[in-house]
């Protein structure tokens, strides 16, 4: 747990009231990018307050009226997400540029260079980001960012993007999950037959081995995933 000292704020306003925590950087950064997190780890106390500076805290009545609870750990995570995280700005930039390069990394494996057949290094990448004044979001996944990425990279850069159409088999029990992720990768079609949902999408080749891990992840290894050949 970190110590209130090196805290930081995350706050939200609903319901015509004000709600802060004090939480973690590193672990609000990653529950908010959707990593699994211990919210007792990433609450520094245990409270919600009205300003957490001078340690105001919210009556327990207005809890239940903005959030439906008094629970502290699901309201933190309501604000966590939904709400402002008061990030230091060296913190903001590193994530930024870890955020930058992951993009430029799957753009080298995703596409090539058409007049050489070849993929484009991801410095190559990057610096056709750089030249296309490219924002990237820290807080947002990188394949949900990787499209318009691409658009604007594609001003500076020749690139042709190699796509691959994959099958998944769902169980019924998994389907709103997988079919909320899938959404990451592209628009896909879709069918029931009996208790199976069928999806077919095309995503980016160098997305392939990602798609592949995440689909399994989140049906617990009950999804039957395939490359179309």
């Amino acid at each position: 747990m970190v110590t209130v000292e090196k805290a930081i704020i995350a706050k939200l306003s609903k319901g015509g009231k004000h709600f802060e925590v004090l939480v973690d950087s590193e672990l609000a950064y990653d529950f908010r990018s959707g990593i699994a997190v211990s919210v007792n780890k990433m609450l520094a106390v245990g409270q919600i307050f009205t300003d957490a500076k001078k340690g105001d805290r919210v009556v327990t009545s207005d809890l239940e009226k903005a959030f439906g609870t008094s629970d502290v750990n699901k309201v933190a995570e309501i604000i966590v997400k939904t709400g402002e995280i008061q990030l230091t700005t060296d913190f903001r930039r590193k994530k930024t540029e870890e955020k930058r390069k992951q993009i430029a990394t799957m753009i080298s494996r995703a596409a090539i260079d058409p007049r050489t057949k070849v993929p484009h290094p991801p410095d190559r990448v990057l610096n056709a980001m750089e030249q296309a004044h490219v924002n990237v979001d820290p807080f947002v996944a990188a394949e949900q960012q990787v499209a318009e990425v691409i658009k604007a990279v594609k001003q500076i850069l020749p690139l042709s993007i190699e796509e691959v159409e994959m099958t998944v088999e769902i169980p019924a029990k998994y389907s709103g999950r997988v079919h909320g992720a899938i959404r990451e990768y592209g628009m896909p079609s879709e069918q029931w037959v009996g208790q199976i949902l069928i999806i077919k999408i095309k995503i980016p080749a160098g997305l392939k081995e990602k798609f592949y891990s995440h689909m399994a992840g989140i049906s617990e290894n009950n999804a039957r995933v395939n490359e179309k050949k």
